[in-house]
């Protein structure tokens, strides 16, 4: 797939820019803040309609603004697409296909794919499990999109049921409110089931292909283990048998979930353990042995997504080379080649060879200005 173009509307720091790729690879080259982040987010809504960042729509809107908007044609196999994405800061976001409003937002999902990879992955080694748990359903939506609806559904049930769970905290329950808490128990164990198994499955699947990228970047001097940790036991993983197991484990921790007012069993608890040598790997080694890791689970999913969808998908590449090591710098542009259109942001252009720059669109960004630049930094 080639994204051929983006127009940015009251965007973050755009007011109205296009851009037009020209290139399997785009560099863009800026001081900081000015906006190339900002590029590369609006690509990631597109294809997720997640943002890596964690903003809310009114943030992404231009302050004095109404609605912000992101429009792409993108090219693949199957044809040319239009896609945009209008984000309102009073209002609910909307979607729309090569001119036509999109009803359910997951039948925008899987038209355009991209991983990103940024300075902030290096959380999902060192940080707590919820990164890695949005790492995963991040990817999941680009390998299933209808998992965004699953998802979504599971964490309405759980709103609600915290909502109950914190409304009746320390107070005797009526036969009413044990019928009502039951009903909410059923709903999640069904919905947190679909989470879960999908969670599993995704896993399963990426393990291997992360491994086999961890040894060929580490020298094979390394032995990485990627595990999924369920809150509830999977067991063989049919749906019954973990609709069941998770009723159960809702029963074992109900005293602890009525005393605290929160629901602590589901997916929302769940862990993925990332161990290298038989130790986890936020304990373990230094930065670059993490780095190593990142590096390998980013190569993993475009690996994942290009064998699931046929096509290979975009590489978002934001200020990441600053934080790799020549060595690691080479084992991913190595890895890139042409194989995937990529879109790189940058401070200046020391880390690439003169046959990268060569091959290369290099835009520069100012101020929410994006140009055509000849310059040597």
């Amino acid at each position: 797939m080639y994204l051929k173009s983006i127009h940015l509307r009251q965007f973050r720091n755009y007011t109205d820019q296009k851009v037009e790729f020209k290139a399997a690879k785009t560099i863009l080259v800026g001081n900081n803040a000015q906006g190339k982040s900002n590029l590369l987010e609006a690509v990631e809504l597109l294809a997720t309609l997640r943002s890596h960042r964690l903003a809310r729509d009114r943030d992404l809107v231009q302050d004095g603004e109404a609605i912000a908007q992101i429009s792409a044609s993108l090219e693949r196999k199957t044809g040319i697409s239009d896609l945009t994405l209008t984000l309102r800061r009073q209002a609910r976001r909307t979607v729309a296909l090569n001119g036509e409003a999109v009803r359910r937002q997951m039948d925008f999902l899987g038209v355009l794919n991209a991983v990103e990879f940024s300075s902030l992955d290096l959380d999902l080694v060192r940080g707590g499990p919820e990164g890695r748990r949005s790492w995963l359903d991040t990817l999941l939506i680009q390998l299933e999109p209808v998992y965004a609806h699953i998802l979504q559904q599971y964490n309405q049930v759980l709103r609600q049921r915290n909502a109950f769970l914190k409304h009746t905290q320390d107070i005797a329950f009526t036969s009413q409110q044990s019928e009502q808490l039951a009903v909410w128990d059923a709903q999640l164990a069904t919905t947190g089931t679909r989470v879960i198994r999908r969670r599993e499955r995704a896993l399963q699947r990426l393990a291997p292909i992360a491994i086999n990228w961890h040894s060929s970047i580490s020298g094979s001097t390394e032995n990485l283990q990627i595990k999924y940790a369920p809150s509830v036991p999977l067991g063989e993983n049919y749906p019954q048998q973990v609709q069941q197991a998770f009723l159960d484990k809702i029963q074992q921790r109900a005293v602890a979930e009525l005393r605290q007012g929160t629901t602590l069993v589901g997916p929302h608890r769940d862990e993925i353990e990332l161990i290298i040598n038989q130790t986890p790997a936020r304990q373990y080694g230094s930065q670059g042995q993490q780095r190593t890791l990142v590096l390998a689970l980013k190569l993993a999913e475009l690996q994942l997504i290009e064998e699931v969808v046929g096509e290979p998908p975009l590489l978002l590449l934001d200020d990441v080379l600053a934080e790799l090591d020549p060595y690691r710098q080479n084992q991913l542009l190595d890895a890139i080649q042409d194989r995937f259109q990529t879109l790189i942001t940058t401070t200046h252009l020391g880390s690439f060879d003169s046959q990268w720059l060569d091959s290369s669109q290099i835009l520069h960004v100012k101020a929410g200005e994006i140009s055509l630049t000849n310059a040597i930094y």
